[in-house]
């Protein structure tokens, strides 16, 4: 596996070095995702010159202390969630892992395989990151001063997945997770969407375009709902201003998006009313469900679509 270097240094050692304050350095450690070592010597030659280019950026003024710690915190937050999902994919086929952990044949085929697969892996991530910040960029566009913007918030969930898990193994359900998630990237890939996170059994994308999502939703209803294989999925749809941050999206959209899945059948498309009124009649037919409360937003009339 990447070595990083062996652990020579304690944190005091560390701000020495690199002339960041301890407390600052120990800061953007967690936020990257790692446990305070305390005294201990649990830094090694790489960290420390993590650490002063990031001592780079706040001298040049490129970023001052807050935003450091937040791109650092987003950093943190993918790269983990990239390393486990690499490891997990690369045990899963090996063979598959012990309860004890991986067994050594496993192992030396994991140090094998990583030596030859991470150096272009790594090339492959700076390619990513490039093409996904140019995309990011492009939508600046779209966005005003407090970096908010109009979109369609979809939110896909599996219906019953508690009571379906309870009667999978858990292997099955590891398998069942993924298959959901990466289907329903594809769908929303396919539209010109964004998945902004997956929470296990669903799903939360945006769309530029409230048609779009429409598309998106139905699509996902087709490779999922309606594979005999795959349980069935409701899908919700608000459409409004929200808050980019921290990749993430934050506003009543969102929150109606996840509510009205509750509303939906097995297998159907449920909107609010702004979503509604952006639909051409000519190719959608809508129609408002009986008044029902919906948590947090009072009593409203969900809106069930139809394409003609």
């Amino acid at each position: 596996m990447p070595e990083q270097g062996s652990p020579r240094y304690t944190s005091a050692e560390v701000a020495e070095l690199t002339g960041v304050p301890q407390e600052q350095g120990k800061r953007l450690w967690r936020a990257l995702g790692f446990a305070d070592g305390g005294d201990e010597a649990v830094y090694s030659d790489a960290d420390v010159q993590a650490l002063r280019t990031l001592s780079g950026f706040l001298e040049a003024g490129v970023v001052d202390f807050d935003m450091a710690v937040n791109l650092t915190r987003g950093l943190g937050l993918s790269m983990a969630r990239l390393a486990e999902w690499e490891v997990s994919a690369l045990v899963h086929q090996l063979g598959g892992q012990t309860e004890a952990g991986i067994p050594a044949p496993y192992r030396a085929a994991a140090d094998q395989f990583a030596a030859t697969f991470n150096p272009s892996f790594e090339e492959l991530m700076l390619y990513a990151w490039r093409r996904h910040m140019a995309n990011a960029m492009g939508r600046l566009d779209a966005a005003d001063e407090a970096n908010t913007t109009q979109v369609t918030v979809g939110f896909a969930d599996i219906v019953s997945f508690t009571a379906l898990s309870n009667t999978l193994s858990e292997e099955k359900i590891g398998d069942l997770v993924e298959l959901f998630e990466s289907r329903c990237a594809d769908v929303v890939a396919l539209q010109k969407g964004r998945v902004i996170k997956s929470l296990g059994d669903s799903v939360l994308f945006v769309n530029e375009d409230p048609i779009a999502a429409i598309d998106t939703a139905e699509g996902i209803i087709n490779v999922i709902g309606r594979d005999a294989r795959m349980p069935d999925v409701r899908l919700g749809l608000a459409t409004g201003s929200v808050v980019l941050r921290m990749g993430d999206v934050f506003g009543p959209p969102v929150n109606m998006a996840a509510r009205l899945t509750a509303v939906a059948r097995r297998n159907r498309i449920i909107i609010d009313e702004p979503t509604a009124a952006l639909l051409p009649s000519d190719q959608f037919e809508t129609r408002r469900l009986p008044a029902r409360p919906v948590r947090g937003f009072g009593v409203l009339e969900p809106v069930a679509v139809l394409r003609h």
